[in-house]
Parts: structure tokens; sequence; C-alpha cells
């Protein structure tokens, strides 16, 4: 190859990551307090994804704090047939400045990005995302959440590139079975 082509190949390989890079650029939250944000989370809303497929209702997430520094990760669901599907992770804090980007595995090695967007004043709400935008969550502390704040958190995630369009709603017909 003559040394041209190489360095215009070079370019574009560069030009490229830039672009990437741009495309997965997402503020998070300036901080996360770990000690607030542990405990039990009601999804409220959700981007469609194949590890929530079989999730017809009742989507909770509960976090604690682990003795080695990591956060312990359940996750709780009812299927259409009724019954309970619980998945069992962890996570770790990989931006110590804010605390607020995680990366979370519910099989080892696997881990995907779990990042912080949104928070409450008072930890009553969060919205958790990813890089790319292909996962977004809503979460409450409540199973509801008042409308007008769903959907001005629903118009910020869409002014930052997600496709809030096809958000799926997640229900909380039995809440005092948890």
């Amino acid at each position: 190859m003559s040394f041209s082509f190489c360095f215009l190949l070079a370019l574009i390989t560069i030009f490229a990551a830039v672009i990437d890079g741009r495309r997965n650029n997402l503020d998070v939250v300036p901080h996360v307090d770990l000690n607030r944000y542990v405990g039990q989370w009601y999804e409220i809303a959700r981007l469609p994804n194949r590890f929530e497929k079989k999730c017809a209702n009742s989507v909770t997430a509960t976090y604690s704090l682990r003795t080695d520094g990591k956060i312990e990760v359940v996750n709780r669901c009812r299927k259409s047939s009724g019954d309970y599907t619980t998945a069992k992770g962890k996570a770790k804090v990989v931006d110590k400045t804010t605390n607020a980007k995680l990366k979370v595995t519910f099989f080892w090695p696997f881990y995907g990005d779990y990042w912080i967007l949104d928070l409450g004043k008072n930890y009553e709400y969060a919205v958790v995302g990813a890089p790319n935008r292909k996962y977004l969550w809503i979460l409450s502390r409540s199973p509801q959440m008042d409308e007008t704040v769903y959907r001005q958190l629903l118009a910020k995630m869409a002014a930052r590139g997600f496709k809030t369009e096809q958000m799926i709603k997640t229900p909380h017909p039995e809440i005092n079975e948890f």
C-alpha cells in the first residue's frame, strides 16, 4: 500500500472514532450518594430490552452496599403467568468522582453500563441509561410517578438522544405483595 493511502485510512479511522465518541458522550448527574441511592426502586418505564422480555408487570430493583465496596443488585418482576422471576447481580462504581457511572453484571464476565442520568433532589426518582442510548429506565421510590414529572423526564431524555417514544410503562397492580 502506498503511504498516502495508509495515511488517508488512518485519518478516516481517527475521524470515525471521534464521531463515535461524541455520539456516546452522555452527561451523568454530578454526584450520587450511594448510601441514599441504595434501597428499593420501582420501574416506571423502560426502553424494550431482551432481558426484561418476560416481565409483564411489578418490576423492582433493590440495591444494597456490599462489604467489598460493590453493590448487590436484585431485580424482580412478575411474568404473564403470574410467577415472579428474580435476577441477582452486582455493580461496581467506575467513576469515583461522581459515583454516577457503574458497570453491572448478572453473568460474569459480561458487564453493562449503568449510568445515572437524572436524579430527584430527594432521591425520589432516578433515570438510568447507557451511553449507546439502547437502554433507559425511569425508576421511582414509589410504584406511581406524577405524570408531569414523568413527561418532563421523557422530554429531557429525548433531547439527549433516547428514543423515548418506544418507552414501555410498567404497571404495578399488586403493590402489597412486595
